[in-house]
């Protein structure tokens, strides 16, 4: 399955077209189409201190993304991109309708990345033994 990521890194841009489409949609499409109101957004499980839904939607691209590409020169670029993505799309939705910025939601984006960071981190370093 790993092999998949890196032969077909078609996946992960797809992926992160998919995240950004529905991070810059005024609203929610997702509520949209389970609710019929753009304003209600579906909850996977309860928030605590963080957005449990950013974290994952983060977790799962951040995850594709290191997947994708192993190299160490990527890694470093990817990290960085992933860091800057997540700061910048919850910048935006300061000036998009219908959505807003919170710092939950932040935290949230950037708990998923790291959590990946440190699982790949740990996973490369095992592999040199």
């Amino acid at each position: 399955m790993i092999n998949i990521f890196s032969r077909y890194k078609f996946i992960f841009y797809l992926s992160n077209f998919v995240l950004i489409f529905l991070y810059l949609f005024p609203g929610s499409i997702l509520g949209h189409f389970l609710y019929n109101d753009v304003k209600k957004q579906p909850q996977i499980t309860p928030d605590f201190i963080i957005s449990t839904n950013h974290l994952y939607a983060f977790l799962v691209f951040s995850a594709v993304g290191f997947l994708t590409f192993k190299k160490l020169t990527q890694f470093k670029k990817l990290t960085i991109y992933l860091v800057f993505l997540s700061i910048i799309l919850e910048i935006t939705h300061l000036f998009i309708p219908e959505r807003g910025f919170e710092f939950s939601d932040l935290f949230g984006n950037l708990i998923g990345v790291v959590i990946i960071i440190i699982i790949s981190f740990f996973l490369k370093k095992n592999e040199k033994y």
